[in-house]
């Protein structure tokens, strides 16, 4: 079994190398992570300035760019074969609800998906790498079961985990979940530069709009590994008909 990491919190993250060395014994596994950390950098591909690879001396390859560059440039060249998994992660903080539009650790499990390849986006729920080799021992966990489930030959797949920062023996079994929402988040955060121009920072994230039973951040909070399968198609089918009505209607009347 082949695995490709990636991430969004850098080459040397705590979660990162807590992933690999917990999959190491079961898989050939490379990886190919940002220089720096990208989080918040959804799918965004590096498109008008040069990539380089390095390798360090830990072994891993960083890039000069996103989570998803490393993911495309893997897969189109770098590695030469094409790996039976993309995981990206462990991310440090969780991506529930609308943070998975946004997430960069989400995005390069994605950039994998489109590329036909089962993926996985892990993230620990709080922030600071607690249990972190517990988070990995999970994820270790998880892929056996796909693997003895025969999931990694089929179609491809794309699964949005978090899990608690929680002793191994305290994390309940995982929870098949929809995304919740988020409010609004925070107001922006303004500040004033030694010369005297405004810099703006973007306010955190709003705390859950809709974590009623049967959501992400609903599991979260019972303790639960959290799993949501993702799709990358937008479409909003249901009102496609609507939709179609509507501009027939301005179409007779002279509008479009």
């Amino acid at each position: 079994m082949k695995i490709l990491i990636s991430n969004d919190d850098g080459f040397r993250a705590e979660g990162i190398v807590a992933l690999y060395e917990a999959l190491k014994s079961m898989a050939d596994v490379e990886v190919v992570a940002p220089e720096h950390n990208n989080s918040a950098k959804s799918n965004a591909l590096t498109l008008h300035t040069p990539l380089y690879v390095n390798r360090a001396d830990n072994g891993f390859r960083y890039v000069n760019g996103t989570p998803a560059d490393c993911v495309h440039i893997a897969l189109t060249g770098l590695l030469g074969y094409r790996p039976d998994l993309v995981i990206s992660g462990i991310n440090n903080g969780a991506n529930m609800g609308d943070d998975t539009l946004y997430s960069g650790t989400v995005g390069a499990a994605m950039e994998g998906y489109l590329f036909g390849i089962p993926a996985m986006a892990v993230s620990q729920i709080d922030k600071g790498w607690a249990h972190v080799d517990a988070a990995a021992a999970k994820v270790k966990e998880l892929v056996q079961q796909m693997q003895a489930g025969e999931l990694m030959d089929t179609k491809p797949w794309l699964l949005n985990v978090n899990i608690p920062n929680l002793p191994l023996q305290d994390i309940k079994p995982a929870k098949l979940c929809r995304l919740g929402r988020r409010h609004a988040a925070e107001p922006v955060i303004t500040q004033v530069d030694p010369r005297g121009q405004t810099m703006y920072w973007i306010g955190n994230a709003g705390p859950a709009m809709d974590d009623s039973e049967g959501t992400d951040f609903h599991a979260a909070g019972l303790g639960h590994v959290v799993v949501t399968p993702l799709k990358v198609d937008l479409t909003e089918h249901a009102h496609l008909d609507h939709w179609a009505q509507t501009f027939n209607r301005m179409a007779s009347q002279g509008q479009t």
